[in-house]
């Protein structure tokens, strides 16, 4: 064989050695994964060093290896970790996957600084793309752009205004169409607000800004993406979280559609991670799973847990819903996203069942319906139900005595922490309660989640940095916005793993590196428990380990 073939021939074995078999399929030997630097979080939170493991051919922990331990006598394949620090994968508490893999095949807004930015980048798409009926994309922050003003359908239009283009936010509570998308949602003229939304409008006009449920309203008219587009969103989705260290994902919001992607994934030996799914609605629900939770499938990577019920919407959106007005616009108090008997039947509905009802929940009067209905669902149905709220974005302190006894789980997404809105929003006397991550931490079990719904939000390094500092920008504001409401270092990485696998009925199966549990873990280039604020949100993961199986690597630089 000439050497061109056989540099061809080692490039496609090398290929081969990181393609990720099916999850179903049992690995070929054991392996010992040692010389590390590595650490867990125990079941008490705290930390506990190793350095090595022995993994079974069914990808689960035969044995966690310490300095001075006995190493095993054989093992079929052994990697030398040469050092490097070993952690648990991340587990994210709350996402939206196929959003997030989406965002990843249309335009990106994420980079964009500007408007002009976004603009130019809308205009390079547009020409590089002049069959597609639709500009979709995602990924802008107009507070970041440091605009005076609203954004409108006329900035879109002075770029593109032959087709209709439809651009969602980093946190996918927003969007922002063309005066074509509002044509063709049927949105134009003037009208009424839905339930839940908003269409932003100037002298009865739609301005071209939706907010929470009305993001819908032009989604919906979009072409719908195909089975083969799904799939590839999620091959992106998970691409993009492997890459971050995710091994595990709270899928919040998942749809039938969404759920046969992941079947196909599974049924292909393309499934790379695990997907934790919480069904959109009831509907959806009954679809998925039928008479009850699914079954863990594809050896603990994909499971239907439960339903996902919104309550409400985001502070920044002013759709949290409040206890009392918002200091910016007194005559508002939030946007509910249905009537609280409405929302009771679902929960009902759901844990009829045995289906995990997870609220999300952003205001105070949001989390005190939520508790409520909780603690009403509490005394019919017993057990371990795990109650979950996810978001939290304002508490009344009154309302955090009321968690403990009602088995009640708090989801947080710290990069949602906006101190410059909350400010705003509530003026300077209700501020106690925004974001109570270490009173939320003393009243129950805590998971951390990226909220991630495009490319741009994806940051749980950022989120694990933010959870310990509340600075949302690094540095700022200095010591911290509520610093009282600091997790430690400790807290958060154990929130952001075992207490994200827990939330989700998941401990036993992944989350902690122990004996039996699924070897799901990083390899990065910094030790997340000694590295700066700074550093920590500029950790690199070198390898990603699904069921001992090293699933994604890094580049060498």
């Amino acid at each position: 064989m000439r050497r061109s073939g056989l540099l061809r021939l080692a490039a496609i074995l090398a290929a081969l050695s990181l393609a990720p078999p099916p999850f179903a399929s049992a690995a070929l030997a054991d392996t010992l994964i040692d010389n590390v630097d590595g650490f867990t979080l125990d079941r008490e939170g705290q930390v506990q060093r190793l350095s090595g493991l022995l993994i079974g051919n069914d990808g689960r922990i035969l044995q966690v290896l310490h300095r001075g331990d006995k190493r095993p006598a054989r093992a079929d394949y052994l990697l030398d970790g040469k050092g490097r620090v070993l952690m648990p994968g991340l587990v994210d508490a709350h996402a939206h996957v196929m959003a997030l893999g989406f965002s990843a095949l249309s335009l990106d807004l994420g980079p964009a600084r500007t408007l002009a930015e976004a603009q130019a980048r809308l205009a390079a798409y547009a020409a590089a793309h002049p069959d597609r009926p639709w500009i979709m994309g995602s990924g802008w922050d107009a507070d970041a752009w440091g605009l005076s003003r609203a954004l409108t359908a006329a900035d879109l239009d002075a770029v593109v205004s032959d087709r209709p283009v439809w651009l969602v936010s980093a946190d996918g509570h927003s969007g922002w169409a063309n005066s074509a998308a509002l044509v063709a949602a049927g949105i134009a003229g003037t009208g009424k607000d839905l339930p839940g939304g908003r269409i932003e409008r100037v002298a009865g006009k739609p301005t071209g800004l939706l907010t929470e449920a009305a993001v819908d309203l032009v989604a919906r008219a979009a072409p719908a993406p195909r089975p083969e587009d799904r799939d590839l969103a999620f091959s992106a989705a998970q691409d993009a979280l492997l890459k971050q260290g995710v091994t595990a994902v709270t899928d919040v919001g998942t749809t039938i559609e969404d759920w046969q992607a992941y079947r196909r994934a599974g049924d292909l030996g393309t499934l790379r991670l695990r997907v934790l799914a919480y069904a959109a609605g009831t509907e959806a629900m009954a679809l998925i799973g039928g008479p009850g939770p699914s079954p863990w499938l594809y050896a603990d990577a994909l499971r239907l847990n439960g339903v996902a019920l919104p309550i409400d919407g985001m502070l920044a959106t002013r759709g949290a819903l409040l206890k009392t007005a918002y200091a910016d616009a007194p005559g508002q108090t939030g946007l509910p996203r249905q009537p609280e008997t409405a929302l009771r039947n679902l929960m009902s509905r759901g844990a009829i069942d045995r289906f995990q009802i997870l609220a999300v929940a952003h205001g105070d009067k949001a989390l005190a319906t939520a508790i409520a209905a909780f603690a009403e669902l509490a005394q019919t149905y017993k057990g371990d139900r795990r109650w979950r709220i996810d978001g939290a974005e304002v508490v009344d302190p009154a309302d955090l005595a009321k968690l403990p006894g009602n088995g009640i789980v708090g989801a947080i997404v710290p990069t949602a922490l906006d101190p410059a809105t909350a400010e705003k929003r509530l003026g300077p006397d209700r501020l106690t309660g925004v974001q109570p991550w270490a009173a939320l931490g003393k009243a129950g079990p805590l998971a951390l989640g990226s909220g991630a719904a495009s490319g741009a939000g994806l940051k749980p390094w950022t989120a694990i940095a933010v959870a310990t500092t509340r600075q949302p920008v690094d540095g700022q504001p200095y010591g911290g916005w509520q610093p009282q409401e600091r997790l430690t270092r400790e807290q958060a990485l154990a929130a952001a793993t075992a207490g994200a696998a827990w939330a989700a009925f998941a401990d036993g199966h992944f989350g902690r590196l122990e004996v039996g549990q699924r070897a799901d873990f990083l390899l990065l280039d910094r030790d997340p428990l000694l590295a700066s604020p700074a550093e920590l949100r500029d950790t690199r993961v070198l390898e990603t380990w699904v069921g001992g199986r090293r699933v994604w690597a890094a580049p060498e630089r």
